[in-house]
């Protein structure tokens, strides 16, 4: 379930972008934060400019051009919205099938975590905000697993026998979900796919790339209670959730975030990726369409939220995870053919459960008492 109305020029911005063509390639593409326009006059150069400061007029017309287009609806027709999310999802999906997004591949460049060999670091700082490098000090997949608490061998669930798992929370049609299987060939992987609309999980388990040795995709309603999911609690390493929590309603955020935090293993990590306060999907939507504060409903009866890293940050600090990164990537599209100039505001998130510490030995623990 990731949402269309801005990712309709996120899928265009991603097929301008100077994206690799291979996977390998791919990997070569330095992380944002790397580009920077010093020279206006340069501006049609290159396809995107990273980190573009906003002057203060700019800022507060964007803050103006929301407040004018505030007005919420009647309450009856944000019901009317919200008990009928899972059919506009699922017409959505039917119309564009599998021809809307295009392969995430940039993902293995922001989060190193689902690239072949790469694995969680636990010792990174909780107090990290900033971008990491890659592979390179990010411990190997064995050797961060060992001491990881193993689930009991009883237990019986897809992926049961696996030594990492992922899962992608809102995976659409599998543009995340089969570059990640195309890529990481590690033997112990599996990856769980779910997504609120029925008819995206039967597009993505009849895609020909789908193999349910190594994938298991579900349908999954994130803000319901009482869903239950297929795997049980602390047996995630990563959690993947990529323009999908603004599509929620966000009284449910809180309480979605705080369920997929017990899926995870201590020492996992959530990673997400949305749309940041004053995008610019944000300032073209005209009145009539807002919600509530900063939500807003598209023409197709999809939704969308635009958060700042604030509420992004205590939304996972309540939810009993620790900031392991929570940037704002503030982008300069650019449309070289038509001359065009769009500023994108998107929230970059990585968020860790705390790793257990290991029980102390009876030697530590003489120890401690003789001193």
């Amino acid at each position: 379930m990731a949402a269309p109305g801005g990712v309709l020029d996120e899928a265009s911005i991603e097929s301008g972008q100077a994206l690799s063509k291979s996977i390998s390639e791919d990997f070569k593409r330095p992380q944002f934060g790397t580009r920077f326009l010093t020279d206006p006059r340069q501006v049609f150069q290159h396809n995107a400019w990273d980190n573009v400061e906003w002057t203060e007029e700019q800022e507060a017309a964007a803050k103006k051009k929301v407040q004018e287009h505030s007005q919420p609806l009647p309450t009856e027709k944000q019901e009317e919205y919200d008990c009928r999310a899972n059919e506009y999802w699922n017409d959505f999906y039917t119309i564009h099938e599998n021809r809307f997004f295009k392969d995430r591949h940039w993902l293995f460049t922001e989060f190193p975590e689902l690239a072949p060999q790469c694995q969680l670091n636990h010792d990174t700082s909780p107090e990290d905000s900033g971008i990491g490098d890659g592979c390179q000090g990010d411990l190997d997949q064995g050797q961060s697993r060992e001491g990881t608490p193993q689930l009991p061998t009883d237990v019986d669930f897809p992926g049961c026998t696996a030594t990492y798992r992922i899962l992608e929370v809102g995976c659409g049609v599998g543009n995340t979900v089969f570059p990640i299987l195309k890529t990481n060939n590690d033997p112990g992987l599996f990856v769980y796919c779910c997504d609120f609309s029925s008819t995206a999980v039967d597009l993505v388990k009849t895609n020909s790339e789908y193999d349910p040795g190594r994938c298991f995709a579900f349908v999954h309603d994130l803000s319901d209670d009482a869903a239950v999911n297929p795997v049980p609690d602390e047996s995630l390493d990563v959690i993947v959730l990529i323009f999908v929590l603004s599509a929620l309603h966000p009284d449910r955020m809180q309480a979605s975030i705080s369920r997929l935090a017990r899926l995870l293993k201590p020492g996992g990590v959530l990673l997400l990726r949305d749309y940041g306060r004053y995008d610019m999907a944000q300032l073209r939507f005209k009145k009539g369409r807002c919600l509530s504060d900063n939500f807003y409903v598209r023409g197709d009866g999809t939704r969308v939220y635009f958060f700042t890293q604030d509420e992004l940050h205590e939304i996972f600090n309540l939810a009993g995870l620790e900031k392991v990164q929570n940037l704002v990537d503030r982008r300069l599209q650019v449309n070289r053919g038509k001359q065009l100039t769009m500023y994108r505001v998107w929230i970059q998130c990585k968020y860790r459960k705390a790793p257990t510490e290991p029980p102390e030995t009876e030697d530590e623990a003489s120890g401690a008492k003789k001193t």
